[in-house]
């Protein structure tokens, strides 16, 4: 278990101004460490084999629909390399397809399939009530400004 964000606990040397800092860091690697769990368990249920890390990437074919390998490399923040492996991987899953860019025959464009649709579709909607029921002690203006704020919060890790 962690400490609380506000507890009076910080390292020696540390600015009082500086405390609100080492508090944020603090609940974002506490954050960060449970998404990753949870990307594996969403991972998992979308496809016993499917690799963690590939699970954004139907994410993101599902929101935006088909683009160009290197655009999802891109998105992701992975090389070409790393980008065509995953990519096979979900090839040969049955989860995307591949089909030549009519505006340049060199590329391709990626998309889900009808099964990988469906799949990612499902897993997202388990989650989705997932949060309804972590949250539901919360008031739906508390959950608008967490999402607000952790939107603005990627914005800026963007730049």
């Amino acid at each position: 278990m962690h400490e609380e964000a506000n507890g009076d606990a910080s390292p020696r040397g540390v600015e009082q101004g500086d405390r609100e800092f080492l508090s944020l860091e603090r609940e974002l690697t506490v954050l960060f460490r449970r998404a990753r769990a949870n990307q594996g368990e969403m991972a998992r249920e979308v496809h016993p084999d499917l690799e963690s890390a590939a699970y954004g990437l139907l994410v993101r074919l599902e929101e935006c629909g088909r683009q160009r390998a290197t655009e999802l490399a891109g998105y992701i923040g992975v090389g070409k390399a790393t980008m065509s492996r995953q990519l096979r991987a979900l090839e040969q899953l049955g989860l995307i397809a591949r089909e030549p860019d009519p505006a340049d025959g060199r590329a391709w464009l990626v998309d889900l399939t009808g099964e990988g649709r469906s799949r990612v579709s499902r897993v997202r909607e388990a989650r989705r009530e997932r949060y309804v029921s972590h949250f539901s002690h919360w008031d739906r203006g508390e959950v608008a400004e967490l999402a607000r704020l952790l939107h603005q919060l990627n914005r800026g890790m963007e730049k």
